[in-house]
């Protein structure tokens, strides 16, 4: 049988960073009390070897004798219990498991891909809070945003550091709302707006209306926007702020100005390749996020377009290259996301409850040079 460990990619320059040796400062803005209120609803109650063997349609002894490597079980049948296995998330580091009632100190991180600038900034925030505490970080990643069977990935992580590892985890941009785990588990940016567990995310909504007016203001009417995941909660609120504010502006949403994206520099280059080859083109370009921005420029570019004197531009996010960009962008306060997070998660672990469910961070038009006055010409 594989090993557990295998199945566990662990960032070792995280873990060199993500401990109490030092502080990686974030964004000072000041986070209320999260003290008193809502207690942690347990998600779904572990897998059981009982679950495996029903599963499986095989006796509990069968599955430990696969568990523990015999060899007397037909192959067929130990590839059917494995594979349940992995489906159900059923760890089996028994003894692990066996010290679930003794504080282990230690919390996991969990993300989709820590080359990102997002996730940097995640986990410089998450860095700060648990330099502040007595617990340590390991980071778990699938490695790629677009990877498929991430859903399972992520299942499977939180139920291996849940279950065994840790005292909880917090998981950032999930693609899936359901997990197996009694232990706290809290979502940065989660799939859906209210899940069965704590989460942090940024009024996206209210960003991408800001942002759309910002650029009536200046005379924009025609205005292209790239998407997000479409499976993101935050994908779907930043692209609902982009008609709204058409609608209340009593501009008509025209279809072909809206090019779908995954968050990632390749799809906003394609995103405006698509835009930008209208026959009647965006005087802006609205991109879900900096990175997809970042797309943009590179387009604008190799088509001899220069911002904002011939496309204004703006992001969401405002990692650290925007500013380096003169990127027009909302800021989500990422860093502050991973540090309310990690406090959040920290709390639960020592028993105490939650204001609330859900952490609202407000978001913030930050005005850089990347747009213009727009002046419609005869």
């Amino acid at each position: 049988m594989k090993p557990i460990s295998s199945f566990l990619k662990v960032v070792d320059f995280c873990l060199q960073i993500c401990n109490n040796s030092g502080i990686v400062t974030g964004n000072d803005t000041a986070i209320p009390s999260l003290s008193t209120g809502l207690e942690m609803r347990k998600i779904k109650r572990t897998v059981t070897i009982q679950d495996v063997a029903k599963t499986a349609g095989v006796s509990v002894s069968t599955v430990s004798r696969v568990l523990n490597g015999k060899v007397d079980v037909a192959s067929e049948t130990q590839d059917r219990i494995r594979t349940v296995i992995d489906d159900l998330g059923y760890t089996t580091n028994l003894a692990a498991r066996s010290m679930r009632s003794f504080k282990k100190n230690m919390v996991g991180l969990i993300m989709p891909d820590i080359a990102y600038p997002f996730a940097i900034e995640v986990m410089k925030g998450v860095n700060r809070a648990i330099a502040e505490s007595e617990f340590d970080l390991i980071v778990y990643t699938t490695g790629d945003v677009r990877k498929s069977g991430r859903a399972s990935h992520e299942q499977k992580y939180v139920s291996l550091l849940n279950n065994s590892i840790t005292d909880g985890s917090i998981i950032v941009a999930p693609v899936t709302g359901e997990f197996l785990t009694d232990a706290p588990l809290v979502s940065i940016d989660p799939l859906m707006s209210d899940p069965d567990y704590p989460s942090v995310h940024a009024t996206n909504h209210q960003g991408a209306m800001e942002a759309m007016e910002y650029l009536f203001t200046l005379g924009h009417k025609r205005i292209g926007f790239i998407s997000g995941r479409a499976e993101l909660e935050s994908s779907n609120r930043r692209l609902k702020g982009y008609r709204d504010a058409l609608e209340r502006a009593g501009i008509p949403v025209d279809e072909q100005l809206i090019a779908s994206g995954d968050y990632t520099t390749e799809t906003g280059v394609r995103g405006a390749q698509e835009l930008l080859s209208l026959d009647h083109p965006p005087t802006a370009i609205f991109a879900s996020n900096d990175q997809m921005a970042m797309g943009v420029y590179q387009v604008a570019q190799q088509m001899g377009l220069h911002i904002p004197e011939d496309l204004s531009v703006i992001g969401f996010d405002n990692i650290m290259e925007s500013k380096y960009m003169g990127l027009t962008t909302v800021d989500q306060f990422i860093s502050e996301m991973g540090f309310v997070a990690t406090q959040m998660l920290i709390m639960l672990i020592n028993g105490l409850p939650l204001d609330s469910q859900t952490y609202k961070m407000q978001t913030q038009l930050v005005i850089r040079s990347s747009c213009q006055a727009f002046v419609e010409t005869a």
